[in-house]
């Protein structure tokens, strides 16, 4: 007979095992803790209780840096190149094409769907021939090292969900972000640093939002949250002591703490007063981490050329770049950088090569970086938006100034490192790039491989909660093999 599978938030099989916790273990975040066989006399085990920082399988990355372009870059001005909508610029999308597709709001009163080619150049960069916008020739240089995914497409057509759904599987909030999975199966390489880090960014345009629970934990213990840098003088928000307080007296405060909520746990056995302890250790050793880390004055002239002159300027997205190579470098499992301002809906010939030169340089370098370091092939690297655009134009119309609507049915993302095939273009669109004819990868598809690059199969990371199995993938996902090195 199988074994009943309790719910971790029910507290009933994990008692055992934290009520072993000592305040020693509170140095070490749960996430790295190598569980022994603690469930004797017959207590049954959860399908919640992982060996984290156990992968399924031999893992081919060990970490992430996801460059998230939020707001939907235009695949038609950097990556897509279709020659057949110069040709037919201004004429209406057919609607064999369409296909009754839907719309947003913005563009479903339109009575016309004027077809509108970019007016940048493309050429075709190093061995592989990819097609690259001459918008992005730093990226364009290192197009070998990359893989091309031209199939993407998504559920969502609005901001909110389809960002939700790019970072946790599912359109709605509250669900466990993608680093919070990955923090929770693997745990940590570096005792003093989180697991999940998150940076933000803002370049020219038209910036959506971004918000704490595109980092949150879910359901998951909330050591497992994101921990956000800040581009301000204090790095991480709250992390210094107060003025007189010296590390010796901040020692003896967390101490006395610990043994407070240590007994507070016995009394009500609440996993989060145990993860809360952790949490406040966790802090103490970042006390000393964190300042190191963020300081980019010791960087080598060489790297600051790499990176561009902003690099040295805290919060922009070359500076995090250059600070996710950093972390990365340090152990931290899954650094995701979120870069606002590429919802072209008006002006995007304008704003987009604004953009453009923001990012460029930077993303190149920091695959170069990586490279030229020996840290590539064990670090996945992601570059992408969580829609893309429509061939059509939104608004006002003219070869020189137009704009683009939503698509979620076909963009282009690109990978490197971590197992990935470099130098290939994979999937393909029609020749309008409306519609995807070759190799469609769904976001479901996107999220499981990334988990099987780092040993896990994404149909055996599940947490339950309140009665149903959970995962990152959903009820759904399967692997890339054909991008899969």
């Amino acid at each position: 007979m199988e074994k009943p599978i309790f719910d971790f938030g029910m507290n009933i099989n994990r008692r055992h095992f934290l009520s072993k916790m000592s305040l020693g273990l509170g140095s070490a975040a749960l996430g790295s803790l190598l569980i022994p066989d603690i469930f004797k006399g017959g207590e049954e085990t959860s399908v919640n209780d992982i060996v984290s920082g156990l992968p399924h399988f031999a893992p081919k990355a060990k970490r992430v840096i996801y460059l998230f372009q939020n707001g939907a870059p235009s695949q038609y001005e950097l990556f897509d190149h279709k020659p057949l909508l110069n040709k037919m610029f201004g004429e209406n999308l057919p609607e064999s094409v369409r296909g009754g597709q839907r719309l947003t709001g913005m563009t479903a009163n339109q009575t016309s769907f004027p077809l509108a080619g970019s007016i940048f150049n493309f050429a075709q960069h190093g061995r592989s021939g990819a097609w690259v916008s001459e918008l992005l020739p730093h990226t364009a240089r290192i197009a070998d090292d990359l893989c091309f995914i031209k199939s993407m497409n998504t559920d969502a057509i609005n901001h909110d969900p389809a960002l939700t759904f790019f970072q946790s599987g599912a359109q709605v909030g509250s669900r466990p972000s993608m680093g919070a999975w990955l923090s929770y199966g693997l745990g940590s390489e570096n005792q003093n640093l989180p697991a999940f880090c998150v940076l933000l960014s803002r370049g020219i345009g038209n910036g959506q939002g971004v918000y704490s629970k595109l980092w949150t934990n879910g359901f998951l213990d909330s050591v497992h949250q994101g921990v956000q840098f800040s581009s301000g003088e204090n790095p991480v928000l709250y992390l210094g002591d107060p003025d007189g307080m010296d590390r010796s007296e901040r020692r003896e405060m967390l101490d006395k703490l610990a043994a407070l909520n240590e007994g507070t746990f016995a009394e009500y056995q609440d996993p989060e007063i145990t993860t809360k302890i952790q949490q406040y250790e966790m802090a103490f050793r970042m006390q000393a981490a964190v300042p190191e880390i963020t300081d980019m004055s010791k960087e080598p002239e060489s790297i600051v050329k790499l990176y561009g002159p902003d690099c040295l300027v805290p919060g922009t997205y070359a500076a995090n770049c250059l600070l996710a190579r950093k972390l990365s470098e340090q152990g931290v499992r899954f650094v995701q950088l979120y870069h606002q301002g590429w919802d072209g809906h008006s002006n995007l010939p304008k704003e987009i090569r604004a953009q453009s030169m923001d990012v460029d340089q930077a993303s190149a370098a920091l695959v170069t970086d990586l490279k030229q370091r020996g840290l590539l092939d064990e670090t996945l690297v992601i570059w992408g938006g969580e829609f893309g655009r429509t061939n059509y134009c939104q608004g006002k119309f003219s070869k020189e100034d137009y704009g683009r609507d939503h698509h979620p049915r076909a963009f282009t993302i690109w990978m490197a490192g971590g197992g990935i095939k470099p130098g290939i273009s994979y999937g393909q669109t029609d020749d309008f790039g409306y519609n995807i004819v070759k190799d469609p990868v769904h976001v479901h598809d996107l999220h499981a491989t990334i988990l099987n690059q780092l040993g896990l199969d994404h149909e055996k990371l599940v947490f339950k909660h309140q009665g149903r199995r959970y995962r990152l993938t959903d009820v759904a996902g399967k692997l890339v093999k054909g991008i899969i090195a």
